[in-house]
């Protein structure tokens, strides 16, 4: 359920985190995008940067530019005028998976915690349509949900210190990508030969909060193939 009026939690000096909601749904997330269109495109001096989450948004400014008493007043005017802002139509990407073996050394255990085989756990994860609720942890990252009941999946016990790029992986309801190598802590079922973060490229990243994204099996030729 949506907040009747935003929540707003200081963050230091430069930052104010505007709270929607306590509860992540796919009509909260909307309203955080729009929130989040609707100062990004006002390009109003004094706002720095802005953070869109599942059910939040940080904004970030410059307190010898705009107070923080003003930016207050113009963030409730703008939620209680949700309908002024046209937020942009969602893409549709189509993620292709070698799911399993090298690339996906979680999913046997996945399978085996949920009492199914994995390809099961293939078909569940891949016949699922996902909303992108937000980018975070590292550049490009999507945190998607929600993955089918059958396969949440808590994270592992200890994170691993090394996820390769392009990695799928499961963490509780939620599906990601890890766009970089680095470490992570999800069940990590596939791995997709698509760059999610470029940045030399325009935009940078594949994906944005509020995109569609389905995946699809390929086999680890088709893999190679398409690095190559």
């Amino acid at each position: 359920m949506i907040n009747d009026q935003p929540k707003f939690l200081t963050m230091g000096d430069r930052s104010l985190l505007v709270e929607l909601s306590d509860e992540i749904s796919l009509e909260v997330n909307r309203r955080v995008r729009s929130l989040y269109y609707s100062l990004s495109h006002r390009k109003l001096n004094g706002i720095i940067e802005l953070l869109p989450s599942y059910t939040s948004l940080l904004v970030v400014f410059d307190p010898s530019v705009l107070s923080v008493s003003a930016l207050r007043t113009l963030v409730t005017r703008l939620f209680d005028s949700p309908a002024e802002t046209r937020i942009p139509e969602p893409k549709t990407v189509e993620i292709p998976v070698v799911y399993g073996g090298d690339f996906g050394p979680d999913l046997e255990w996945v399978a085996d915690y949920h009492r199914l085989n994995p390809s099961e756990v293939v078909r569940y994860h891949s016949d699922t349509v996902y909303h992108v609720y937000m980018i975070g942890f590292t550049p490009g990252y999507p945190y998607m949900g929600e993955v089918p009941g059958e396969i949440v999946t808590p994270r592992r016990d200890t994170p691993r210190t090394h996820v390769p790029r392009g990695s799928v992986g499961i963490a509780q309801k939620q599906t990601g990508i890890y766009p970089v190598e680095s470490p992570g802590g999800w069940q990590i079922i596939g791995r997709t030969p698509l760059v999610l973060f470029d940045p030399h490229a325009t935009p940078s990243t594949l994906l944005e909060a509020g995109d569609v994204v389905t995946f699809y099996p390929i086999e680890k030729e088709a893999f190679e193939n398409w690095r190559q």
